[in-house]
């Protein structure tokens, strides 16, 4: 039997904060807060996969190898209230009549918001 997807497991140096972005941005949750500053967030307790976020002080460095892509109804009006969330247009290299918009999160990373 092959495996489960549970999670996508983030670090970050305020996961707290990277938890609260992702939980507005996709319309989940926190269900998990733990000790050591863990936090985790899904469509509810019972739902899966989520996003763990783990912390981390060490800061990013370069591309990330793996990223979310977001595939909304409106393009323009998602990236709008993403950026309003606190993302940031970011360039790695993408063409310019690219059918997809290059965000990053507060850390960092790098997601896609794809064209209807």
């Amino acid at each position: 039997m092959p495996s489960t997807w549970f999670c996508l497991a983030v670090h970050s140096p305020v996961p707290a904060k990277l938890a609260g972005f992702w939980a507005r941005a996709l319309g989940y949750q926190i269900v998990f807060e733990g000790p050591q500053g863990e936090v985790a967030i899904a469509k509810d307790e019972f739902s899966h996969p989520g996003m763990t976020f783990l912390p981390l002080d060490e800061p990013k460095h370069g591309k990330s190898r793996l990223h979310i892509e977001l595939n909304p109804d409106d393009q323009d009006a998602e990236v709008k209230r993403l950026i309003g969330l606190g993302a940031g247009r970011v360039d790695i290299g993408q063409p310019t009549n690219a059918g997809w918009v290059v965000l990053a999160d507060p850390d960092g990373n790098e997601f896609c918001v794809l064209a209807p």
